[in-house]
């Protein structure tokens, strides 16, 4: 009888701690992908610095490794230490296929660092520049913003209210 007692708590432990686990996972590998974000950011920053504050004119994002296209991971690549930057840790299938986990706001490609502007809206903290390519976060998707914060907040806006 003692046996299935002690059975039955651990049983019950383990049914408890199985989620909880499973939820700080999901919350360190969102909190990796911030920082990926911050790197990135560093990257423009530094890309803006060689090119007089012009951004880089950038595709959204590429289907395959294959393809020649202009995209965030073959032209920022020689700004950051190396490409695993470009990789999600919460990303298991397009970082693989793409060679990112993120995608690039297009609308800012070529653009004057001062002259950025999103919807109307022209406040850097407000402008993302960089994105999870899905909602992989327990908090959603992730940003990079044109101040080069990153969160998984929803600063801009799409609509008038």
């Amino acid at each position: 009888m003692e046996l299935l007692i002690v059975i039955a708590i651990i049983g019950a432990l383990a049914g408890i701690s199985v989620p909880i686990a499973k939820a700080m996972i999901a919350k360190s590998r969102e909190s990796a992908c911030l920082g990926n974000l911050r790197q990135i950011g560093v990257a423009v920053e530094l890309y803006l610095g060689d090119n007089s504050g012009v951004l880089p004119d950038l595709e959204i994002g590429r289907e395959d490794k294959s393809s020649d296209a202009a995209v965030m991971e073959t032209v920022l690549i020689e700004y950051v230490e190396n490409e695993d930057v470009f990789h999600c840790p919460a990303d298991f299938k397009e970082f693989g296929k793409s060679g990112s986990s993120y995608n690039w706001n297009h609308t800012q490609s070529g653009r004057q660092v001062n002259q950025m502007s999103f919807f109307g809206e022209d406040k850097p903290e407000r402008i993302p520049l960089v994105s999870d390519k899905e909602a992989w976060h327990p908090g959603g998707t992730n940003f990079l913003y044109a101040d080069y914060s990153s969160s998984n907040k929803v600063r801009f806006i799409t609509l008038e209210d």
